[in-house]
């Protein structure tokens, strides 16, 4: 059920909740949410994880309820942080852009379109999944988008099937099923196992 999560624009949470759904060990506390940020792998690895958490914490303007940008939403259950979403204009993540094909299979798109939106991560910390939290954060990833005058979001999620194993590394664009439930339809399926999705306002 998703009726007790909360879900807040990234600039109105503390910075030491953000943290707090990244954690301190782990793949989601490595990355910092800048794997589609810091592209190609090179640009990634010359960052330590400690200057991500950096590069994170600018983008986001977490703690500053009165910033005019962030670069997600972070969900609440009660009062504890748990989830995050990233979503921003489709050109903020350079590795979507300039590395992963998998955005641009069979497709003829503008990369540097501002008004076409993407969702690259959906996360819900350990100890807090299966309630439904990343539905919620795909719902509102929706509405967040729109709000600031987007026309079109996008999503790469994972195909999985029941019982297949997927590690964090993998899952973290989440599974179709979410963003379908959230109204999202199927572009293309680039490969066997990554589908781009898409709902235009």
């Amino acid at each position: 059920m998703t009726d007790s999560v909360r879900i807040v624009p990234a600039n109105q949470a503390a910075c030491e909740d953000l943290q707090t759904v990244f954690g301190a060990r782990g793949s989601a506390a490595i990355c910092q949410c800048q794997r589609f940020k810091l592209a190609p792998r090179e640009a990634f690895n010359s960052y330590p994880a400690e200057e991500r958490g950096l590069r994170l914490r600018a983008q986001t303007n977490c703690g500053e309820p009165r910033a005019t940008t962030t670069s997600g939403l972070v969900a609440y259950l009660a009062s504890e942080p748990v989830g995050w979403c990233a979503v921003e204009p489709r050109p903020a993540y350079q590795g979507l852009l300039r590395v992963f094909r998998v955005p641009w299979e069979g497709r003829a798109e503008d990369k540097t379109d501002e008004s076409v939106w993407a969702v690259t991560c959906v996360f819900v910390r350990a100890g807090y999944r299966r309630r439904h939290t990343s539905y919620a954060l795909a719902r509102a990833a929706v509405d967040f988008a729109r709000e600031r005058g987007a026309r079109a979001l996008e999503a790469y999620p994972m195909l999985t099937q029941s019982g297949e194993d997927i590690t964090w590394g993998e899952l973290h664009v989440g599974t179709r099923s979410i963003f379908a439930a959230a109204g999202f339809d199927e572009v293309s399926r680039p490969s066997l196992r990554r589908v781009v999705m898409r709902i235009d306002y």
